[in-house]
């Protein structure tokens, strides 16, 4: 197993994994993936740029590649990558370009940044078994490539649902993918 660039945050924990997915709003993939059992240290911030430590200003103008995502540690003992590949599958719209919702731009993008090429060939098996059972009705356009930067997004973002549960956006967007969380993945989530 080839490992590529460690997070610049810190190390990753003794038998732990990394994963980085971008699906839209980071408020919203980071509220489905801490309510998944085995999933710890979630940061939400931009990755995959070329502009070093935008600000969340900056990553909104769609001029610096960088991708909202959430970075975080697992356990898989208690949840594999395979597992944390069909829940993002089944959260957001992987078929809409730079989009999803009314969020418009490639800082929206579906994106999978693997950090070993185990990961790569899992998540682009996964994408090819999806595609041939025609899930979808439109191709699947989510990148998947090569982790190489992260930076944190600022400190009003971390914790944004679990913060600010009935914000309208909130409710119109991130309660919706909860409940569904909760209905299709209930073995996988700490939702009761």
């Amino acid at each position: 197993m080839t490992t590529l660039p460690k997070t610049p945050i810190h190390d990753i924990p003794a038998g732990k994994q990394v994963a980085t997915f971008g699906a839209g709003c980071f408020w919203c993939i980071e509220a489905v993936y801490q309510n998944i059992r085995g999933v710890e240290e979630i940061m939400p911030g931009y990755a995959g740029g070329f502009v070093q430590g935008p600000t969340y200003k900056e990553v909104s103008t769609g001029t610096t590649g960088h991708a909202e995502v959430i970075h975080f540690f697992y356990d898989p003992h208690i949840i594999s990558f395979q597992d944390l590949l069909e829940v993002f599958w089944a959260t957001h719209d992987p078929t809409t370009l730079n989009q999803q919702g009314a969020d418009i731009g490639p800082q929206y993008r579906s994106a999978i940044f693997y950090h070993t090429e185990e990961q790569r060939n899992t998540a682009a098996e996964f994408k090819t078994l999806i595609e041939k059972a025609e899930v979808y009705e439109s191709p699947i356009v989510t990148e998947i490539t090569a982790f190489t930067n992260f930076y944190p997004a600022e400190n009003y973002h971390v914790n944004y649902y679990e913060n600010h549960p009935n914000q309208p956006y909130c409710q119109l967007m991130i309660k919706p993918k909860l409940e569904k969380l909760k209905k299709v993945f209930g073995q996988h989530t700490k939702l009761i």
